[in-house]
C-alpha cells in the first residue's frame, strides 16, 4: 500500500512538472492545504479518489494514468473479468478495483470497493465530489453518512445520492464490506 501511494505521488509530481504547475495550484484544485498536497506527492498520506478525479479533469489526463500508470485505449467497450480489474489500495482499509479502467473518455467511474472494519472510535473521513454516486452492497454491511444523516446498508441494498454533499462510510461488524460504487458527473 505504501508503495502504491508513493507511485501515485510520483505520477502527480510528474504531471505537475510536465505542465509547469506549482504544488499550490494543484492543492487549490483539490481544495486542500499545500502541506497536505506535498505529503501526498511524497507518498506520506493518501489522496482521495475524488481529488484524483478533480486533478485528472482539470489538467486533461485520465484518472487511470494517475492511479494505475496506464492509459485507457478502448472506445467501443471494455471487458473486465472477475477479479481482474486494475486495483489500488488507497489505505490499509480501502481497496478500489476499477471496472471501467480500459475505456477511454468514459463519463463515469465504476469500482468495487472493499473496506475493512475499523475500531468503533475510528473517525470517518467525509468527502465531496461533483456529480452523483450509486452504491450497491455486494457483501457485508456499511454505515453511510450523507450530509449529517446516517444510513445502514446491508447486502443487496443500494443508494443513489448527490455526491456534492459530505459523505463517508465504514464497515459494520467484524467483516469487510464490498460494494459497487458508480460515480458520474
Amino acid at each position: 500500500m505504501d508503495e502504491q501511494l508513493k507511485q501515485i505521488g510520483e505520477r502527480l509530481r510528474g504531471l505537475r512538472d510536465a505542465l509547469d504547475l506549482t504544488a499550490q495550484e494543484v492543492a487549490d484544485t483539490c481544495g486542500i492545504s499545500l502541506d497536505k498536497y506535498e505529503k501526498i506527492e511524497n507518498g506520506e498520506v493518501d489522496i482521495t479518489i475524488s481529488n484524483l478525479m478533480k486533478i485528472a479533469k482539470k489538467y486533461g489526463v485520465s484518472a487511470d494514468a494517475l492511479m494505475f500508470a496506464e492509459e485507457p485505449h478502448m472506445r467501443s467497450y471494455t471487458v473486465v473479468r472477475k477479479g481482474q480489474g486494475l486495483s489500488v489500495e488507497r489505505t490499509k482499509a480501502y481497496k478500489y478495483q476499477s471496472l471501467a479502467s480500459g475505456f477511454s473518455d468514459r463519463k463515469a467511474e465504476v469500482f468495487i470497493v472493499t473496506v475493512e472494519p475499523k475500531p468503533k472510535a475510528h473517525t470517518i473521513y467525509k468527502n465531496t465530489h461533483p456529480g452523483q454516486e450509486f452504491n450497491l452492497v455486494l457483501e457485508g454491511s456499511m454505515e453511510l453518512f450523507i450530509n449529517g444523516k446516517t444510513i445502514i446498508l446491508d447486502e443487496g441494498d443500494s443508494i443513489y445520492f448527490d455526491s456534492t454533499k459530505p459523505h463517508g462510510m465504514k464497515a459494520l461488524g467484524d467483516k469487510a464490506v464490498r460494494f459497487l460504487a458508480f460515480t458520474v458527473e
